[in-house]
């Protein structure tokens, strides 16, 4: 708890103090500690479903670092039980300061959601990003448009139609799509507005498409439609200021990666929300930041994130956490 004080006092803005606190005693000293420091909100699940239970308890056996060292499954399974009846005993529910409560919430439905004392913009996100999370696993498509004519040219940004190649992509995706989620019928297509993204999108048929502007490239400003060699000769010092830092530097009347980043939320709240697969067909700089957030990448990474042409990067969703393929359909 020290630690997560001055990791607060270091500019840290929302921690998790992963520990059971399963007292009223316990919850008290962290109330006392935190005071003049920072917030605290406890965050309580309760589960009532015994094959839930038993389901997390085989995972925690099978996975936990606790059990690393212990070969036979039964006598770790014994030992985890052992505990969870030791905290039983001493276990309070917790009713003192800032809370939320999740509530047989695991299925996604007929579960509850308690909160108490929460105020202010930060606690009003976090319990905004609990009510869409659940852990019910599903597969989340990531790829960029096929290659377009302002890619072929090397110039940034525009709003330019495909190349033949990239037409090409695009007829390769809708089968790889077609064969991958031809028994998930509540699929959907995400695309930005811009027309790259919606012409690659096209040939998919037999699911609903929704464009988000959110999922649009970085805004470019002044330098849209430049190369990069062009850019380095009229503005020298744009260019420079770009290659120290690409994480914080912001196109002239543009965008930063940090500005991209900031009007993800809504689009990471609502995939975090689905229930069903999503396909996202974006650009390179948003799918930075999307990959980042579910691949938990640090944030100075997220500007270099390897993000080629004409790749399928699949995330699945779970209980375990989360797994990757890529699949590459054109050199």
């Amino acid at each position: 708890m020290e630690d997560m004080i001055d990791w607060m006092h270091g500019g840290g803005q929302v921690g998790i103090f992963d520990a059971t606190n399963s007292t009223r005693k316990r919850r008290y000293m962290l109330m006392k500690m935190a005071e003049g420091n920072c917030k605290i909100i406890f965050l309580e699940t309760i589960c009532n479903d015994r094959n839930i239970i038993e389901r997390n308890v085989r995972l925690k056996i099978q996975q936990s670092p606790d059990y690393a060292d212990q070969p036979d499954y039964e006598a770790g399974l014994q030992d985890f039980l052992e505990r969870l009846t030791n905290y039983e005993k001493v276990y309070e529910p917790v009713q003192e300061g800032s809370y939320i409560k999740m509530i047989d919430m695991v299925k996604g439905e007929g579960g509850q959601l308690q909160v108490n004392n929460i105020s202010g913009y930060l606690p009003g996100r976090i319990v905004f990003f609990l009510v869409n999370s659940h852990l019910a696993p599903r597969p989340i498509l990531l790829t960029r448009h096929g290659e377009s004519l302002h890619n072929v040219r090397g110039r940034v940004g525009g709003d330019t139609v495909l190349s033949e190649d990239g037409e090409l992509y695009s007829k390769k995706l809708a089968n790889f799509i077609e064969k991958r989620l031809k028994n998930e019928k509540t699929a959907t297509i995400w695309t930005s507005t811009l027309q790259r993204t919606i012409l690659t999108a096209t040939p998919i048929v037999g699911f609903p498409k929704i464009q988000w502007r959110a999922l649009d490239e970085i805004n470019s400003g002044v330098c849209d439609g430049m190369t990069y060699e062009e850019i380095k000769k009229i503005m020298p010092e744009e260019y420079e200021s770009r290659k120290k830092d690409k994480l914080r530097y912001r196109y002239p009347r543009g965008e930063s990666y940090l500005d991209v980043i900031q009007r993800l939320e809504p689009v990471i709240i609502e995939l975090e929300r689905q229930r069903a697969p999503v396909v996202v067909i974006s650009h390179q700089a948003v799918l930075r930041a999307l990959y980042s957030y579910f691949a938990d990448r640090p944030l100075r990474e997220v500007p270099d994130m390897e993000m080629p042409l004409h790749t399928i990067i699949e995330i699945q969703m779970g209980v375990t956490g989360v797994e990757e393929k890529r699949y590459k359909l054109m050199d």
